[in-house]
């Protein structure tokens, strides 16, 4: 006999609660909202409840959102169904399966086995390998958890256990907890460096749009050249100093990786064509905005040579669930958060605020937006969440008060993912690393404390200033 589908209907509570209240404030909201505005409002924070709550996967959340939204008349179904169609989200997918092709051809474990082999005679040195691997997949990995949690990860424990660095008894410090902490921060710093190396960042770009900023990829990527190389390779090194591993040199880690390479054996085809294929992903998302090819017409193009050649099979890209998986909720979310913006609650909240920072200097204010942009990440457990909540708001917020845009779109998109330095629930790849338990809670956030503090000054104040200088304000 078939059972049920477990729900949890513990986790409805308060999202129905809070979205009913708000939508029952309607007589009392401010007059400059429209009705529709406000009740958007209430479908949409409710949503963002559930995704903290997850009464159901957050795919199953959006669903009930979008159907909601459209049964309440707040969005009609004709404008509701437009988020199913957007670009970005598209090369998001798209992007997936791309990373697809990196787990099942084996290239993205013998990358990582190459770069160990190359540069991992002492410690520090071996984490700069791993996050120079995470550097290299991140333009295709639109999932920073699956770059750190299934490529890098896997190696990092294999590593660890080699020099019987284990946390079931007591030894995780002697490498493992310092490898794992620094990859989950070469992570962050990777996928706030391009566009498409977390879920979020198109998502970002999407919102930034609809408040008139039009940021390309090789526009992204610069401008997070070099606070992002700065930071890679500064935090490592401080966390060497402030958690350091108790094995500081590592001559076995050589040997190693050599015999998980004879292993593997010599480079298959399809491990050479994917190379290949991504290479000119690479090419098309750096010169599409000269030669006039979209970032999400390559991401096609790459799958489609992908197919073409036989590294994947189209079995591959129905069985690749992350990719329509986010495909789902992300349109919904996209949908329901540009609404709140043409339906008038965005302009009305960046006009409310933005006179209460009158008079402030841009550049002051825009430090206290990013700042509470950034703390405010304590009370979320997904970036992607975060960004949808308050990326839009925020954006809005400072260019009412005179930030140039661009500067404001940029600054705010890549701390969509370094507010990833907070907590052990911030990111996709905080539950995979700190849920092995090589670091402790305690020094997960105490550490994150100061590395947060890091990125605000690097990121705003080296950040802005090279922006300067590649004229984008």
């Amino acid at each position: 006999m078939k059972t049920l589908e477990k729900v949890n209907y513990k986790g409805f509570i308060w999202p129905v609660i809070i979205g009913v209240l708000l939508w029952l404030a309607t007589p009392i909201k401010p007059a400059a909202v429209p009705v529709a505005g406000w009740h958007m409002l209430a479908l949409f924070v409710a949503t963002i409840i559930a995704c903290i709550t997850r009464p159901l996967p957050i795919g199953g959340v959006s669903i009930v959102a979008f159907a909601l939204t459209v049964l309440t008349k707040t969005v009609p179904l004709d404008k509701a169904i437009v988020g199913f169609g957007n670009a970005a989200i598209w090369m998001i997918a798209m992007a997936f399966f791309i990373a697809r092709g990196f787990i099942k051809t084996g290239l993205g474990r013998r990358i990582a086995l190459n770069f160990v082999k190359a540069f991992g005679k002492r410690t520090l040195g071996l984490a700069y390998s791993l996050i120079g691997v995470d550097l290299i997949l991140a333009p295709a990995t639109p999932s920073n958890t699956a770059r750190a949690g299934g490529v890098l990860y896997p190696i990092i424990e294999s590593l660890s256990q080699s020099f019987d660095s284990k946390p079931d008894d007591g030894t995780e410090r002697k490498i493992g907890s310092f490898l794992i902490f620094a990859e989950y921060h070469g992570d962050m710093i990777t996928a706030a460096m391009f566009m498409t190396a977390m879920a979020g960042n198109p998502l970002a770009q999407t919102l930034a749009k609809s408040n008139g900023v039009n940021i390309t990829w090789i526009g992204w990527f610069l401008a997070a050249l070099v606070p992002g190389i700065i930071s890679l390779i500064v935090v490592p090194w401080l966390i060497y100093k402030m958690y350091p591993p108790e094995i500081k040199e590592t001559p076995n880690a050589k040997e190693w990786a050599q015999g998980e390479l004879d292993k593997m054996g010599p480079m298959s085809l399809s491990e050479k064509l994917m190379a290949v294929i991504f290479v000119i992903a690479l090419i098309l998302w750096i010169t599409g905005s000269f030669i006039g090819i979209d970032a999400t017409l390559a991401a096609f193009i790459a799958l489609a040579l992908l197919l073409l050649c036989g590294v994947l099979s189209w079995q591959d890209v129905l069985h690749e669930t992350g990719a329509w998986n986010t495909l789902t909720w992300f349109s919904v979310l996209v949908m329901m958060a540009g609404s709140l913006t043409t339906l008038g609650f965005i302009p009305w909240l960046s006009k409310t605020v933005g006179a209460s920072l009158h008079g402030v200097n841009w550049f002051l204010a825009l430090v206290i937006l990013i700042v509470a942009f950034f703390y405010s990440h304590y009370l979320f457990a997904s970036s992607t969440a975060h960004i949808t909540a308050m990326y839009s708001a925020f954006l809005a917020v400072a260019i009412s008060v005179h930030v140039p845009a661009m500067l404001a779109a940029l600054l705010m998109a890549f701390f969509g993912n370094l507010m990833a330095s907070t907590t052990h629930y911030a990111s996709g790849p905080a539950p995979v690393l700190f849920g092995s338990g090589y670091v402790p809670q305690n020094k997960w956030w105490s550490l994150n404390f100061v590395l947060g503090i890091f990125y605000l000054v690097v990121w705003i104040g080296i950040g802005s200033l090279w922006m300067k200088v590649l004229g984008m304000w």
